[in-house]
């Protein structure tokens, strides 16, 4: 008899046991479930080894099914080293919730018809910058006529699960056998051709990956936000070179993340994909005007003329811990002197979020003492926008009822862009806000939103709709770079500045924060740095390496932490 090694689902003891096979559970292979009898408990644990059977050791109690191919241990031990978790936490996301005892036949990899091969885009491998209205199915098509000949299986992600849902229904009308989806987890683990999915769809248990298709690669859903902080391009791209395998990866504006290390090629005639934008400086418009200025109502006015289920899309994110200020006498926004980021109220004064220079109430630009907040509210910005447009308004937030029915004038966050599929107009009736965000991805947050917006607008060339913009920083660059369709300065300047400041990809960042992160960073030393931020603490390193071996080296304390590596 043989005996395995495992990993149990019990996350604070994150090491191996061994267990001795027994004929009922001989058929066990590397990455199965089973069950062990752990401390006088009966808990779940997966095979990651094998060795010789010993007299001394305990006997699997049961086989519980399968679990991630052989394969992935490897990636995900990876994975548990590079963002400093318990690999049960990763075993668990590439397993499945109900057990499966059997796996389907494979099927086929059918070659594409002849209409369809025409169609597709071949692309090379490798970063592609794209515009918010660049169909990616060409490009799906293309990598799968590429692959389809290799061994594995095809992972196609998208930001969200209603958009893998509608890629996999137009891939099935073209004749692919298409894998998504939790319900479908035994079509995945015996190789299905096509994997269609969401950031989860990085951990699909196939056992080899013939190439991979990321369409809008940095998008924040891609990125964990529970620990650990995992993000789909780092999984996926790892995942290829394990299985020399090709990806391709598209953005509107790709991030440091997507450059490091790999060059950007861009489409054809990109500008012409993005929408008609509208600038509007507040700066210079009447004071008696509403939370829509003059312009944007008439253009709300001129998208309520054509019959479209839903005409006017209003837009407010709120960003950041603090309201913006602005000088009454001449619209300036307050910021700091140092770092050029908004200002919030701090008792009776001004400061920046990093608190740079704690400064009286009054506007740099002109010295008028009365500056206003900038009003905020989902709730009130719809009030104030009925009553304006003189129509019904709904309310969308992530916590609005998905089932609701819609008014012909939507306001609300960005959970628009779930709910949304096509308007005559969006308005940011502040996209300060987003410029001024207090993070290094601000601005490319930014012209992501106004992607987005051109997604329901449509493009230039069509000339149908336009996303109207209401700022207060009308000179900002990336407004300009929005007005002509060009990002491509931008996204250069915000890879060169991540590399000067060694930001990730191009250095180890982790966010310590939580009642034990004093003790916790207090143990850090060089080459780890540590710095204070207002959430808690930053820990940086020249490489993720050095710093997630520095942290595997930290005694936790007692009191709870949250360590996010990026």
């Amino acid at each position: 008899m043989r005996a395995v090694r495992v990993i149990t689902e019990v996350g604070a003891v994150d090491r191996p046991f061994d267990y001795n096979l027994t004929e009922a559970s001989a058929h066990t292979g590397l990455g199965d479930r089973v069950r062990v009898d752990f401390n006088h408990r009966s808990v779940r644990a997966w095979v990651v080894g094998e060795l010789d059977a010993r007299s001394e050791l305990k006997a699997i109690t049961k086989w519980l099914g399968y679990g991630p191919a052989p394969s992935l241990l490897d990636l995900l031990a990876w994975a548990s080293e590079r963002w400093y978790s318990p690999l049960s936490r990763f075993l668990i996301s590439s397993s499945p919730k109900r057990l499966v005892t059997s796996l389907p036949d494979l099927p086929q990899a059918p070659t594409l018809e002849q209409r369809v091969r025409e169609s597709a885009a071949l692309l090379a491998p490798g970063v592609w910058r794209v515009s918010p209205t660049t169909d990616p199915l060409a490009i799906v098509l293309g990598a799968y006529d590429v692959t389809r000949a290799s061994p594995g299986s095809l992972l196609v992600l998208v930001p969200t699960e209603s958009w893998a849902n509608r890629l996999r229904g137009r891939l099935e009308q073209r004749g692919l056998p298409v894998a998504s989806g939790e319900q479908e987890w035994d079509r995945m683990r015996a190789g299905w051709p096509v994997v269609v999915g969401s950031r989860g769809a990085a951990l699909a248990p196939v056992p080899r990956v013939a190439g991979a298709v990321l369409v809008d690669a940095d998008d924040e859903a891609y990125l964990s936000e529970a620990a650990p902080t995992w993000d789909a391009f780092r999984m996926v791209r790892e995942r290829c070179r394990r299985d020399d395998a090709p990806w391709w990866a598209t953005s509107v504006a790709p991030s440091p993340l997507l450059l490091g290390g790999s060059k950007m090629q861009s489409l054809e005639d990109v500008a012409s994909g993005w929408p008609r934008v509208r600038v509007i400086d507040r700066r210079q418009s009447d004071p008696r005007d509403g939370v829509l200025s003059r312009e944007a109502l008439d253009a709300a006015h001129r998208a309520l003329e054509v019959p479209d289920s839903i005409a006017v899309a209003v837009v407010l994110q709120r960003l950041g811990t603090g309201r913006l200020f602005a000088c009454r006498k001449c619209g300036e926004l307050a910021r700091c002197a140092q770092c050029a980021m908004a200002e919030e109220e701090v008792g009776e004064q001004l400061a920046c979020r990093d608190r740079h220079e704690l400064r009286a109430n009054f506007c740099r630009a002109c010295g008028a003492t009365n500056l206003k907040r900038v009003r905020v509210g989902v709730t009130t910005l719809a009030n104030d926008v009925a009553a304006q447009l003189g129509q019904d308004v709904s309310e969308l937030t992530s916590s609005s009822d998905p089932t609701q029915a819609l008014a012909r004038v939507v306001v609300g966050t960005e959970a628009i862009w779930q709910r949304v599929r096509h308007c005559g107009v969006v308005i940011f009736v502040d996209f300060d806000q987003y410029l001024l965000a207090p993070r290094e991805s601000a601005r490319r947050s930014a012209l992501t939103a106004v992607a987005k917006a051109g997604r329901l607008v449509g493009a230039r060339r069509e000339g149908r709709g336009e996303v109207v913009i209401q700022t207060r920083r009308g000179n900002d660059p990336v407004l300009r770079a929005l007005l002509s369709g060009d990002v491509e300065e931008i996204v250069l300047e915000d890879d060169a500045t991540a590399a000067l400041l060694a930001l990730p990809p191009y250095g180890g960042l982790a966010e310590v924060s939580g009642p034990g992160a004093s003790a916790f960073v207090a143990q850090l030393v060089a080459p780890v740095s540590v710095h204070a931020t207002p959430l808690g603490f930053e820990a940086r390193a020249d490489s993720w390496e050095e710093l997630t071996a520095a942290l595997r080296g930290v005694s936790r304390p007692s009191e709870k932490v949250r360590v996010a590596v990026r």
